[in-house]
């Protein structure tokens, strides 16, 4: 899969290149390469806006940082991905509840990025200079997207040619020995352009175990990744374009223990067709391979007790969405979706109580998953009145789901596969009372299919053993949220939104009460979250202020069960973000970001305590001249100790201060 995906890469190139050749002077057009405009119910849900400046300047330099803007945006832990195991970085909103798979829809140029097998975010594979925008939407329901944005949906955007320069690049150095190295050409080609650009960066870790419970076998999270990305687009006429993009990349990692390494990798390729005219069309089609390795360090004896040698996946996937002109006051999107993922594990299980340290199992499990969903959605405007509205229908399929195992624990276990329809939809108004203020409602449901790995994988994060569950069910929101948006003065914008949403069927790792240290993934009843979120965005001359704060009070309903009632894990109650920079037209800029996360628990059981915490991050630049600007990034400026991890008091820390020194340049 790893040679077609490189295959359809090479095989673009001279495709877009013809493309922008071949147009004849008389509609030749510079192109954007960007999607369809957004239809003018979209406010009607509420977003947040991260915009290119802020991303390309954050003080880590990575993605998941930045969207920490947008308060009540989380991973599973409060690790990023130089930390963090990869397969627990899944993306979620509104604190309900603590998943390593994604609740919350991620999509890079309409392309959904989550891994086919875990359902994780490949965080480091998406570098900030490659992009023009990103839009949070909290809740939202899925309307065109696709299925599984039950808490929402983050589309990210491909920096559009007039945003790259015809050559880029940048050096960072950093604390324990970071380097961090981007270069980018994006050329022009006939009335189109081709980015070529690439990033690697490595560092020799801090230690994420603390001091008090470090060992001889203890070892820095080192991390050393690379990535690549091509991304062409072309002209085929004054109102319609091709875009292609191909990206691969490889990132490896080191955690708490010497040989405990991961492995994460991908080869991505999509192509896109956009036409602006009278009838307007975007049709994508999409391919990943991807893969990931583990090994598990036993944390009394230190040597190897798993190796997760291999696990291989696929993501084949498309959309249509066609918008028929039906006049001036409507815009009507109707089309059509699909996914198919499958993937297998391959794993070793050792005993590592023995100093021969012998395979004593061998564990081989996957499965396939396609999910096809027809929607249509109108937006009405009516003066200062948008009534928006949608309905989708999916029919979702589990098959081939097997679980196998040699040694310890043998067995031979094929699952029934699984197939059913599954409705929803959304409706939303936005009205201006003036240009000042406007006033938004809007209702939704969404549905998240369980992950394979949900289904057929378990995993260990010692003391603590999770079982899969082949029997799980879809998760199914239904959600509701009122919100006021207002202008009081010019460059000044403040938000709030109350909303309630319920996540039926939901899945949780639950603890079992009758063995000792295991969980499993269970459907529970239901997650109920309410809560308000405040957004804040203004100038003042040469100073922007961007603020968010988010309340969020999430209730596990769960009758008979431990933890009914109980929050669920890994769900703070309180975060908030706020960036003041200064910023004038020349000369030099400063930034500073503070961000906190209140107080969150590990399990379901509340037994174990993740502290608040509130950090300050810095980032000043100072132009030099000649396309060069001098840049000092800071992390954590205040050594805020950040527990990620509590396992029955085997604690896990984020990122400590980290300084970085380094310059860029464009031209």
């Amino acid at each position: 899969m790893k040679y077609l995906s490189l295959s359809l890469v090479l095989a673009a190139i001279p495709t877009v290149a013809a493309a922008g050749t071949e147009a004849s002077d008389t509609d030749r057009i510079v192109v954007t390469g960007e999607g369809l405009s957004l239809p003018p119910g979209t406010p009607a849900y509420g977003s947040v806006i991260i915009d290119r400046d802020r991303l390309t300047n954050g003080a880590s330099g990575r993605i998941e940082s930045v969207l920490g803007d947008v308060a009540g945006f989380q991973q599973f832990r409060r690790s990023d991905s130089r930390s963090a195991n990869p397969s627990a970085q899944g993306a979620t909103l509104r604190a309900l509840g603590g998943n390593a798979s994604s609740r919350t829809l991620v999509l890079l140029d309409g392309v959904p990025m989550a891994d086919p097998f875990f359902g994780y975010i490949p965080f480091s594979a998406l570098v900030p200079d490659r992009l023009s925008v990103v839009r949070v939407t909290r809740g939202g329901g899925i309307g065109a997207f696709g299925a599984g944005a039950v808490a929402g949906t983050i589309e990210l955007a491909s920096a559009t040619r007039d945003q790259l320069p015809t050559f880029g690049a940048s050096a960072f150095y950093g604390s324990k020995d970071a380097t961090e190295l981007t270069a980018s050409l994006t050329p022009d080609l006939g009335g189109g352009y081709v980015s070529l650009s690439g990033r690697w960066d490595r560092g020799d870790g801090f230690q994420t175990t603390p001091r008090n419970q470090r060992v001889a076998a203890t070892s820095p999270a080192a991390y050393d990744g690379w990535s690549t990305n091509l991304r062409a687009v072309a002209p085929l006429s004054a109102t319609s374009e091709i875009q292609f993009r191909g990206t691969i990349f490889h990132d490896e990692r080191t955690l708490r223990f010497k040989g405990a390494d991961s492995m994460s990798e991908g080869q991505d390729a999509s192509i896109r067709f956009i036409s602006r005219g009278a009838w307007q069309v975007d049709a994508l089609a999409y391919i990943q391979a991807r893969n990931f390795s583990n090994i598990v360090i036993s944390a009394s004896t230190f040597r190897k007790s798993l190796d997760q040698r291999n696990t291989p996946s696929t993501g084949i996937g498309g959309k249509i969405e066609l918008r028929p002109p039906v006049g001036p006051d409507h815009v009507l999107r109707i089309g059509a979706d699909t996914r198919f993922a499958t993937g297998d594990m391959f794993e070793d299980g050792y005993n590592a109580n023995i100093a021969a340290n012998p395979v004593t199992s061998r564990r081989h499990a996957g499965g396939e998953q396609m999910t096809t969903g027809l929607f249509a959605e109108d937006d009405w405007t009516l003066g200062r009145l948008v009534l928006t509205g949608g309905v989708r229908a999916d029919r979702w399929t589990i098959s081939n789901g097997f679980y196998r195992a040699t040694g310890t624990g043998a067995a031979n276990n094929s699952f029934a596969d699984r197939s059913d329809w599954q409705f929803s939809g959304r409706a939303g108004a936005l009205y201006r009372i003036s240009d000042a203020v406007a006033l938004r409602g809007a209702a939704y449901s969404g549905f998240r299919l369980p992950t394979l790995n949900e289904l057929y994988r378990p995993f260990v994060v010692f003391p603590i053993t999770t079982r899969a569950n082949a029997a799980l069910t879809p998760e199914k929101l239904k959600g509701v949220e009122a919100g006021i948006d207002l202008t009081p003065i010019p460059g000044l914008t403040l938000s709030a939104t109350g909303f309630i949403n319920r996540l039926d069927d939901a899945i949780a790792n639950v603890t079992l009460t009758n063995v000792a240290n295991t969980r499993e993934r269970q459907n529970v009843d239901r997650i109920t979250a309410k809560g308000i979120e405040l957004t804040a965005v203004g100038r003042v001359d040469d100073f922007l202020l961007s603020a968010s704060y988010a309340y969020s009070h999430s209730t596990v309903h769960a009758p008979g069960m431990g933890f009914d009632g109980l929050t669920p894990a890994q769900s703070p109650r309180h975060a908030a973000s706020a960036t003041l920079a200064w910023e004038p037209e020349q000369g030099p800029a400063l930034s500073a970001t503070l961000r906190y996360v209140g107080k969150q628990y590990e399990d379901d059981l509340q037994t174990d305590v993740l502290p608040d915490a509130l950090t300050v991050d810095a980032v000043a630049r100072l132009p030099l001249g000649h396309g060069v600007t001098l840049v000092a990034r800071g992390e954590n400026l205040f050594d805020e100790e950040v527990i990620t991890r509590n396992a029955g008091g085997s604690i896990d820390l984020g990122t400590p201060r980290t300084l970085w020194i380094g310059f860029r340049f464009a031209s």
